[in-house]
């Protein structure tokens, strides 16, 4: 897995910057290698919110091409939660009424059954929105919070809550339970399908905001790629939990990656 940070700054300026296309140039390079190496004939590219929302995206999609030998696939923020969804549920009981939020860099994915919302709130997009100071000032979490809250609202107006189940999804929502697990060391196996209630997740949330990037970056779970927009994502974690009334989240390790495969090995 490589943190590429393809949506660095497209919140503020509309479009991809080049150096996060190189970012995920030289990622892709490294996986076509691989993909030749070990013979690969079916693979899915697949780009979400930040190729959505760029003017530029046809540089990053030509980009691709000339890298991995064929084009991005560029999809909705509907398909988006279906993938995340179908890989979030794979292993899970099956009975439950499960909603599902996948916090990504740009966006964030309700999904519950059928329905479905995109909204624009991610860890990076708040993060380069209003968290400028480092750690960030109070009134800059309070914007941030409002954004969220708002987003919040808008989603689980779509999808509901009462009676679910929250699921959560992605490299924030596992961050923030390694943190409140206490681990000295990133185990997958512990994280995944730990279950983190309200309480856990206000704890890391006031710690992380009182911590500086040093600080954030010596924690032993954390992820470099992750120092500077954790903050934000374990708070989009919280304020879902607070608005939504649901009193705990069970983590997945599993996610969109999972659908995305699934997709063409038909598992």
């Amino acid at each position: 897995m490589r943190i590429v940070r393809l949506g660095q700054g497209v919140d503020r300026t509309g479009q991809l910057d080049p150096a996060a296309i190189e970012r995920t140039r030289a990622a892709l390079a490294e996986y076509r290698a691989l993909i030749d190496k070990h013979q690969i004939h079916r693979i899915r590219m697949v780009a979400t919110s930040a190729t959505r929302d760029a003017s530029n995206a046809e540089d990053f999609r030509q980009m691709v091409i000339a890298t991995l030998g064929q084009p991005p696939e560029v999809i909705s923020g509907t398909e988006e939660a279906a993938l995340s969804f179908a890989g979030a549920v794979a292993d899970l009981p099956t009975g439950p009424d499960y909603l599902i939020v996948d916090i990504g860099g740009g966006s964030t994915e309700f999904v519950r059954g059928q329905r479905s919302k995109s909204v624009d709130i991610g860890c990076v997009r708040l993060t380069e929105r209003h968290l400028h100071s480092d750690p960030p000032r109070p009134e800059e979490l309070a914007l941030a919070l409002r954004d969220i809250s708002a987003a919040v609202h808008e989603g689980l107006a779509v999808t509901g809550s009462q009676g679910a189940q929250l699921v959560g999804l992605a490299g924030s929502v596992t961050t923030t339970a390694a943190i409140a697990l206490g681990l000295p060391a990133y185990d997958r196996d512990r994280i995944h399908h730990s279950v983190l209630s309200l309480d856990d997740v206000e704890r890391v949330v006031t710690r992380l905001s009182t911590m500086d990037h040093e600080q954030r970056a010596a924690i032993p779970v954390m992820h470099p790629g992750r120092v500077d927009v954790i903050i934000a994502g374990a708070t989009i974690l919280c304020e879902i939990m607070r608005i939504s009334g649901l009193p705990t989240v069970t983590v997945s390790e599993h996610d969109i990656l999972d659908g995305i495969a699934a997709s063409i090995t038909g598992a």
